[in-house]
């Protein structure tokens, strides 16, 4: 596996293993990687002869207060697991090489990045559409896959793939999660053990409502249910719980058609985040 971290040289290495007509998938991650980023390269095993996984902690995703300084860098350790999957390039570029000296432009996507984690926070997916687009213009792989876990995130990359006519196929790979249910996240790594031990409910809690509303309770009790449940087990503040428009985030009051259910609640100093579909008829 090489190590690449500058363009034109991630270019002639691309430009070399596309030869004979070769597809190249890119697994984009900010590191500190888990079981989930290792599911999204065996997924795109299926999809490409070479995957290219980058690493790059991205700052303008991050708000003020938000845990830029504190996120976990690890790339030897994180090297070692994607070379062991097979992965031809890791691409992780120096933050100059992303943003240097001048760089002013930035994508932002309406629509599917307002509320949720939107609101919650501000900025963040202009953060992370620019950089997304940045990585794809970078590689320009055939396919791209991403994690269901950050629902809203990969509903605006859709979204800005389509508008701009960008020649990528986007694949959505379902959430990893520990056999607790707790679904996978480098952020998991914050959480004390007795939080760790009461995380599990909130994907407990959900199914539970998205069950209840398959048999007919209405979505706003059902919400309402989780809330209850979250704050009672010690989570809390809870930035939403909701059940959108499973394709476009709208919200959804009434179950007639496929939707997602999308939670986020602190546990301690831990922000989690999760969703789950919820299917009409069972």
């Amino acid at each position: 596996m090489q190590i690449i971290r500058d363009v034109k040289t991630l270019r002639q290495t691309l430009f070399s293993l596309r030869s004979g007509g070769k597809r190249i998938a890119l697994v984009p991650t900010m590191g500190a990687l888990h079981a989930g980023h290792m599911s999204l390269v065996r997924a795109a095993k299926r999809h490409a002869d070479h995957i290219v996984a980058s690493i790059f902690v991205n700052p303008t995703q991050f708000g003020p207060n938000e845990d830029l300084a504190a996120y976990p860098r690890q790339e030897a350790q994180d090297a070692a697991m994607l070379e062991a999957e097979g992965v031809a390039i890791l691409w992780a570029p120096t933050l100059n090489e992303m943003y240097p000296d001048g760089f002013a432009t930035t994508i932002s996507v309406s629509g599917v990045s307002e509320g949720l984690c939107g609101g919650a926070r501000p900025g963040h997916f202009d953060g992370v559409a620019t950089v997304v687009t940045k990585l794809l213009n970078q590689a320009q792989p055939d396919i791209a896959l991403f994690g269901e876990k950050d629902y809203q995130q990969l509903a605006v990359i859709r979204r800005f793939v389509k508008d701009l006519d960008m020649p990528v196929e986007i694949v959505g790979v379902p959430t990893a999660r520990a056999p607790d249910g707790l679904a996978l996240s480098s952020r998991n790594a914050y959480l004390s053990d007795d939080d760790r031990a009461h995380a599990p409910l909130l994907n407990e809690a959900m199914r539970d409502a998205a069950q209840a509303m398959v048999s007919g309770m209405t979505p706003a009790l059902a919400i309402a249910g989780i809330r209850t449940r979250l704050e009672a087990s010690g989570f809390g503040p809870v930035d939403y719980i909701e059940l959108r428009d499973a394709d476009s985030l709208e919200p959804v009051e009434q179950l007639t058609h496929p939707a997602r259910l999308l939670v986020a609640a602190r546990l301690g100093s831990t922000r989690l985040i999760d969703n789950i579909t919820v299917k009409t008829g069972g």
